[in-house]
């Protein structure tokens, strides 16, 4: 009992000490505020002023001149559905501007850059292809059976001035009699003379020519028809020029009306004895196209043969090449003593004339060589180099190095980049000359072309230093407003007002037939 009582005690004292802490302020009382006033004597301490804000600088005014191009380019009627995608690289390797620069498109022969890039940096400016020409071994008891062997090297240059002069060389030399066979060898490069995805309607014509160890002119020839009297008249094969050994002609071409140009495709095949030739031929004068020769061994040695005789040696046997023997099964002879070794011009003027040409068939020796070189496959010398130099791969795919194949992919962005890189590699100065030049040299550009394809890159001189470029147009419905497009993207990275003229205009397309390029800004040969 005594313990509640204390308990409620304590209780009561701690609600009456609780009242007294907190209880209301007295409205009666009031505090008293002392002002000091300001010591007018006293110094003022200056204010410091906000900072002002960082002015935002005004946009530069080439990329909103590209920006408007690509956004006025996008809006034509011909470009719905298609795709168009550019990339700006900066002089230090940055990203200046682009649009679906990591789509991956059809590029055409500007991926013949990534080919010659590579050739530079990794065979060097001052490689050479080798051919030889030698004796064979004789036949056991038989001397008189020793064969001339034409033993192919890739190179992409050989000539028929080089045979003749060979062949007057042999003859100062008192070489009056060739005893065995002419033997054309052009196993140096493995495989198919074509690439795996080049098109049936490539592979005969002139800018499809094969690639084997053993060339001679490109593994060209001229077809020449004579057309008819009136249009859709069947026209008369006159002949092949040069002569091509072991094959015959099945000509179902027309004729078609004055000035429509050529209309024709051949349609040929690795080793093929018939090639057939379709399409139109235009009213009037005689009219050549160029063909791709079907078997390239047989035909140096065929022309090599020509070339002795013609030097007063007789060749007692024919000409042939390795493949033809190997499907005779017959054993394929081998050099015993070397009569002399031909070497190509340096690799340099070889890049020079692909970068002027677009020749698909030098390139493709250059591409091969890498593989060659390497004991790889050539993509794979490819992949890793540019992998060492630190170029983003993502969306390459890679099937032929000219880009004829429509397999061939790349982005806009490695495109640019790959510029950049080449421009100042090892070989910098020589790859950026050996490319075309207008604008007065401050467009230096590699261009593509084929069936709804474009594509540039390059690189331009400005003031703000050296930028690298890619432009891709794939699947277009016209090609007079990718023109358009190509012009005004390269008009506004001159920082132009006006169309500038050409330096210099290339070759005639090898590639695409139907659809002129626009020359008005930038020179293009395909």
């Amino acid at each position: 009992m005594v313990k509640n009582f204390v308990i409620a005690a304590l209780s009561i004292a701690v609600l009456v000490l609780a009242g007294l802490l907190f209880r209301a302020p007295d409205p009666t009382v009031v505090e008293k505020v002392v002002v000091v006033a300001p010591d007018p004597d006293a110094p003022v301490e200056p204010v410091a002023p906000l900072p002002e804000p960082d002015p935002v600088p005004p946009p530069d005014p080439r990329l909103v001149a590209i920006g408007k191009a690509l956004d006025e380019g996008e809006a034509m009627p011909g470009m719905r559905g298609a795709v168009l995608g550019f990339c700006l690289i900066g002089p230090d390797g940055e990203v200046l501007y682009e649009r679906r620069g990591d789509l991956a498109q059809i590029p055409a022969s500007s991926l013949k850059t990534l080919t010659t890039a590579t050739a530079l940096e990794v065979l060097g400016p001052d490689f050479r292809f080798r051919t030889r020409l030698g004796v064979s071994a004789p036949a056991e008891g038989a001397a008189k059976t020793a064969d001339l062997i034409l033993l192919g090297g890739g190179d992409p240059m050989l000539s028929y001035a080089d045979l003749e002069s060979w062949a007057k060389g042999l003859a100062e030399a008192g070489v009056t009699t060739i005893p065995g066979r002419i033997i054309g060898d052009g196993r140096f490069f493995p495989g198919s003379v074509f690439a795996d995805f080049w098109n049936w309607g490539d592979i005969g014509n002139g800018y499809g020519s094969p690639v084997s160890g053993l060339n001679l002119e490109h593994n060209r020839f001229a077809a020449v028809f004579a057309p008819g009297e009136k249009e859709g008249a069947p026209t008369t094969f006159v002949g092949a020029l040069p002569e091509i050994p072991g094959v015959i002609y099945w000509n179902e071409t027309t004729t078609a009306g004055e000035s429509t140009g050529d209309g024709v495709v051949i349609h040929g095949g690795e080793r093929t004895g018939v090639m057939h030739f379709r399409g139109t031929v235009p009213m009037g004068e005689e009219f050549s196209v160029r063909g791709a020769v079907p078997d390239p061994e047989r035909f140096a040695a065929h022309h090599l043969r020509l070339a002795l005789m013609a030097a007063g040696i007789v060749v007692a046997g024919e000409a042939h090449g390795a493949g033809e023997l190997f499907l005779k099964q017959e054993p394929v002879p081998v050099i015993a003593d070397e009569l002399l070794v031909h070497d190509s011009p340096p690799l340099i003027e070889i890049v020079e004339s692909i970068h002027a040409t677009s020749d698909n068939h030098e390139t493709e020796c250059l591409y091969r060589m890498l593989g060659v070189q390497a004991a790889m496959p050539s993509e794979d010398v490819v992949r890793r180099h540019w992998e060492q130099r630190g170029l983003d791969l993502a969306g390459l795919r890679l099937v032929d190095g000219s880009g004829l194949a429509r397999a061939d992919h790349i982005t806009p962005r490695m495109l640019a980049r790959l510029q950049h890189l080449a421009a100042g590699g090892p070989a910098g100065g020589l790859y950026v000359d050996s490319l075309l030049a207008t604008a007065g040299g401050a467009i230096r550009f590699k261009a593509g072309a084929m069936s709804a394809v474009r594509s540039y890159a390059g690189l331009v001189e400005t003031d703000q230093g050296r930028l690298s470029f890619a432009l891709m147009m794939n699947h277009y419905a016209s090609g007079g407003e990718a023109n358009a497009i190509q012009g005004a993207v390269l008009g506004a990275l001159l920082g132009a007002v006006e169309d500038e003229k050409p330096d210099e205009k290339p070759e005639e397309s090898l590639e695409e037939k139907e659809e002129p390029i626009s020359t008005e800004t930038v020179p293009v040969e395909e």
